[in-house]
């Protein structure tokens, strides 16, 4: 599919833009984005779904745009016919009454959402689960470790999310592994047919809502349990907004951190100097480039390639391009962090990258309310493989590899390594 690019003079640019969202494109966005960019910075495009949308992709339009609230995140603002609106957001989450979530609302509702949802996720409680998520990464290497080999999406960054959420949330032991196979099928089905990923979302909210209102009458120290808590001057989350709440934490809680570590892992093998780096220092015991370098990943192949839909309310101008009220407007943060405007060497992997206020969480008022769990998991994952599994290798040619085709999300299908079998 070819894109036309937004108005640019005959003389600076070809009159067609790149092929977008094809397989090739998949497995390397970043020259198309680099194109965009520089000649069609803020870009009208017909997406794969049929949605015409606005593609921003330079760093200062794309924080602008993030921040902007002539922007809304409200689908009701789309100005296409209500059947097109069912293309846009989470397959299924309308029919499943899941949209008073923070993904989906402006101020004052987000306002008013937010601060209660931030009584019940907290730094405190991210660091207190700090030893389960460790104990749950061992766990999981423990299992493929004798091996010498094994799939690191499939037998770790995944499972590794779907059980460190649920746990917080109150999720019963017995009940994870059917959040793991819902969780399986979004993320099988995430660029093919949307009815997969719908009947997951529908039989997941089915079960939040009754175990909310199990919990009720009997709160526990969980997630769940403070959700149902969380008041403020005597406003509560009704049931379907905690239900709604957290269906949204769990399913954006658990596909991004999939992709950090996934991606996080592919790019140390592809930036082999820097992966030496990272093991070197966390062979001395030492931390702080493990900090730098897992936003530095988040920042060179981040699990969001786009931030999630936002609909212009009025007519605006947003990077010399005239928007108007009701198109759709998504933002590339995967462009925006290759920007060199903003960014030294933008191409390159930097671990020790200390001038990184990348966008991979998002900014303003919607940026990630689960960033420090992200980080944790993120952390945790890769200084323990690296540690554990010092000669970790991709077990395939790197062209064997195939990305995920989807529109927000960015993330292997697979990733096959070898090491040398390790008795636990």
């Amino acid at each position: 599919m070819h894109e036309q690019t937004s108005a640019t003079p005959a003389d600076s640019a070809p009159a067609e833009g790149p092929t977008l969202f094809d397989w090739e494109f998949a497995t390397d966005p970043y020259p198309a984005y680099a194109w965009l960019r520089e000649h069609s910075p803020v870009h009208r495009t017909k997406l794969p779904s049929g949605v015409e949308a606005w593609l921003v992709t330079r760093y200062a339009d794309a924080r602008q745009a993030l921040a902007d609230q002539r922007l809304s995140k409200n689908p009701a603002h789309h100005a296409e016919p209500a059947h097109a609106k069912g293309r846009t957001g989470i397959p299924g989450e309308r029919k499943a009454e899941l949209m008073t979530h923070l993904l989906n609302i402006d101020p004052p509702d987000h306002t008013r959402l937010r601060r209660l949802v931030s009584k019940a996720f907290t730094p405190r409680r991210v660091a207190e689960f700090t030893p389960r998520v460790q104990e749950l990464t061992d766990q999981l290497i423990d299992a493929f470790a004798a091996k010498g080999e094994a799939d690191l999406i499939h037998e770790f960054a995944f499972p590794l999310p779907i059980y460190a959420i649920c746990e917080m949330l109150g999720v019963p032991r017995e009940d994870q592994d059917d959040f793991r196979d819902w969780a399986g099928m979004m993320i099988r089905h995430g660029g093919g047919p949307r009815g997969g990923v719908a009947r997951s979302v529908k039989q997941m909210r089915t079960y939040l809502g009754e175990l909310i209102h199990r919990k009720r009458d009997d709160l526990g120290n969980d997630l769940i349990s403070d959700l149902i808590r969380a008041s403020d001057h005597g406003d509560h989350l009704t049931e379907a907004e905690a239900t709604a709440m957290a269906f949204i934490l769990l399913f954006a809680g658990f596909e991004t951190t999939v992709n950090l570590i996934g991606n996080g892992v592919h790019s140390l093998f592809m930036n082999p100097e820097q992966r030496e780096r990272l093991q070197a220092s966390l062979a001395a015991g030492e931390s702080a480039l493990l900090e730098t370098g897992v936003e530095e990943l988040l920042r060179y192949d981040g699990p969001v390639e786009l931030a999630t839909w936002r609909f212009a309310t009025v007519p605006l101008t947003l990077g010399g391009q005239e928007v108007a009220a009701g198109d759709p407007v998504l933002v590339v943060l995967a462009a925006a962090d290759r920007d060199p405007e903003r960014f030294a060497d933008p191409d390159t992997l930097d671990l020790s990258r200390s001038d990184n206020q990348h966008l991979g969480y998002g900014h303003g008022i919607h940026y990630c309310l689960g960033a420090p769990l992200a980080r944790l998991e993120g952390q945790t994952a890769l200084a323990t493989l690296l540690t554990r599994l010092p000669d970790l290798e991709l077990a395939v040619p790197p062209t064997d590899l195939r990305w995920r085709g989807g529109l927000i999300m960015r993330g292997l299908r697979t990733l096959p390594v070898r090491f040398t079998p390790r008795n636990n």
